[in-house]
């Protein structure tokens, strides 16, 4: 079930970057498939947390007394710590990838290969939908969206088409979109991942996320993360560099960074082997930092 719902990019590249020991204590903030966790836990690890937001995830729960599952966004890490007792973690893996079980799904409406509802929720209690965007958000908003998250050029006509077809009848399917966007391979994937990082607030999400797991992270703590497109991997660079979401470098009066961090991976990309094996992880980049 869990090679169905998810296959682990990187894995033993991952799992080696946190440097599992045995008495540590360890968080996977995209439990997915499992295929992270059972890998950390395989290696070692004193106990882990694994956190995801949708309940489906719970399909492959992992039946061991060091494993506990939290059912919530990442970006609360530092409350569950908090709850759970622990003063710190030795390690943070968060693998920013979209799990193949919610492309594969078509009525999660992830997908233009599908037709489906557009909903792209995460979590399924969430209340804004894609649909939801494409219908109430001004044309001035919606172009802003596909812009900011999706990197459209013409952001502005693509916005024109869908509130000149909206005005006349709601769209709510993905195959609706598809047929009024007009837009060609290329492009569509853009449309969607715009659409679904503001459903999923994933930028403000993960904003929180790194600004919490700075906290929780203990001295000498690895943090590894995977990162698939240029928005999220700039402000991941951007945090393990300096420390701050801005990536302005602090310095001490002798011009010394104070940077929390030491940089250990730049942006490692999948071997050709593993693209061959698993090609959505080809725009898979893991950077790896140390708590200091």
């Amino acid at each position: 079930m869990a090679n169905e719902y998810h296959i682990p990019a990187m894995l033993s590249e991952c799992t080696d970057a946190l440097a599992v020991h045995a008495k540590g204590i360890y968080a996977d903030l995209t439990f997915g498939g499992g295929g992270h966790s059972r890998a950390i836990l395989k290696a070692g690890a004193g106990h882990l947390y694994s956190f995801d937001q949708d309940l489906d995830a719970l399909q492959n729960a992992i039946d061991d007394k060091r494993w506990t599952f939290v059912h919530s966004n990442f970006r609360y890490l530092r409350n569950w710590m908090d709850y759970y007792g622990e003063p710190g973690v030795d390690g943070i893996l968060a693998d920013l990838g979209v799990s193949f079980h919610h492309f594969d799904t078509a009525e999660r409406g992830f997908s233009f290969r599908f037709d489906g509802p557009l909903d792209m929720r995460m979590n399924k209690s969430g209340k804004l939908t894609a649909a939801d965007i494409v219908n109430t958000y001004s044309e001035e908003d919606l172009a802003h969206v596909l812009w900011l998250y999706g990197e459209l050029k013409n952001s502005r006509s693509i916005a024109r088409a869908i509130c000149k077809v909206r005005s006349l009848a709601l769209i709510e399917r993905t195959e609706q979109l598809v047929d009024i966007v007009k837009l060609d391979k290329k492009d569509l994937p853009k449309l969607f991942q715009a659409l679904r990082i503001e459903v999923n607030d994933e930028m403000g999400a993960l904003k929180d996320m790194l600004l919490s797991a700075k906290e929780v992270l203990k001295p000498g703590g690895r943090f590894v993360v995977l990162t698939y497109h240029s928005l999220e991997d700039r402000m991941v660079k951007n945090f393990f560099r300096s420390g701050n979401i801005d990536g302005e470098i602090e310095k001490d009066f002798y011009g010394n960074s104070l940077s929390p961090f030491r940089v250990i991976e730049k942006g490692r990309m999948a071997s050709v082997e593993e693209v061959e094996r698993n090609p959505r992880s080809r725009s898979a980049k893991l950077r790896v930092a140390e708590k200091l």
